[in-house]
């Protein structure tokens, strides 16, 4: 099987790799396309210490189970379902649970994928592939407001001018308008000003904490300093942003200010598949750049540049 691994900080394309075998909860999924995101980045630079195939953001065909046949995406935590945090609702912090493409279990960068059928998810025949491999993170956009309340008179800054950002930006726009996009790529800024969203260079940054709710997509650690530095007394920082470096910064202005500091990860999949149906978000031409498995290194390389905006692997195609 063809397939995209990182072992020791070494990222490999490979065309031997043993098929996946499913376990007796999980279905094989034959790999349509993959997308690229800013952890898979960080997972090449040595976050999570993960080994295996890389990829989390897919859609693709089931071959068994009640989906057999049918095109699905499929949520990353694979839980117990039988331990209190899983009986609660609280699946996703399973402490057994391992996670597609990041920890423990094999991704999606492959042209197959062993995924528990309680994963999966149905898509719609109106969305197409090309928008069915945002629904990962567009899921986690949704957490964004599963967690806080926006209220309209809220005003929202989004750090990070690249994918997260912008779909976090289409979702929170349903409850305000009063949004700023902070990053520094005018071709990426254009993209939240053709939908209403206010926009500032970085470096034209005026760091007043005049903001009610800040969300950090910006996948570096400066993000959470500047974050900080823009939110209000009793305000909201949302922290989207996980690198594989470490953090140094005071935490005494959290305290002073009564900050909340909310970690959000991942988010409600029907809540992602209703919104790319009913068309109440908008992931059109959205991927810049399309590459084969075989051009494993091309693609990271592409999906790190300030030009791109979503690199996918189309994985049944072949590069050769």
């Amino acid at each position: 099987m063809r397939a995209i691994t990182i072992r020791d900080d070494v990222l490999r394309y490979r065309d031997d790799l043993p098929e996946p075998i499913a376990a007796a909860d999980e279905v094989v999924v034959d790999v349509t396309q993959a997308g690229i995101c800013e952890t898979d980045l960080q997972l090449v630079r040595g976050y999570m210490g993960f080994a295996g195939i890389l990829g989390h953001e897919f859609v693709g065909i089931a071959t068994s189970g009640s989906f057999e046949g049918q095109r699905v995406v499929g949520e990353i935590n694979c839980n117990c379902r039988a331990c209190p945090r899983c009986d609660s609702g609280l699946g996703n912090h399973c402490s057994k649970r391992t996670v597609i493409g990041i920890d423990r279990h094999d991704g999606a960068f492959a042209e197959r994928i062993a995924v528990p059928q309680h994963n999966l998810h149905s898509v719609p025949d109106t969305v197409t592939d090309d928008e069915a491999v945002f629904v990962e993170p567009l899921a986690a956009a949704f957490e964004i407001l599963q967690q806080v309340k926006v209220a309209d008179s809220d005003r929202v800054a989004i750090l990070g001018d690249g994918r997260l950002g912008y779909l976090c930006a289409q979702v929170i726009g349903s409850s305000t308008r009063r949004m700023t996009a902070v990053g520094k790529h005018r071709l990426k800024l254009d993209r939240f000003a053709r939908i209403g969203v206010s926009t500032v260079n970085l470096d034209d940054v005026d760091a007043e904490p005049v903001f009610d709710v800040v969300v950090d997509c910006t996948g570096s650690v400066t993000g959470l300093p500047l974050a900080l530095s823009l939110v209000r007394p009793r305000g909201t920082v949302v922290m989207k942003t996980t690198v594989a470096s470490r953090h140094h910064l005071s935490l005494a202005p959290i305290v002073i200010d009564e900050i909340t500091l909310v970690g959000s990860r991942c988010g409600p999949f029907d809540k992602a598949l209703a919104a790319l149906q009913e068309r109440t978000v908008d992931v059109s031409d959205l991927i810049t750049h399309r590459y084969p498995l075989e051009g494993a290194e091309a693609a990271l390389e592409s999906a790190a540049q300030h030009d791109s905006f979503k690199v996918v692997f189309d994985v049944q195609s072949n590069g050769a």
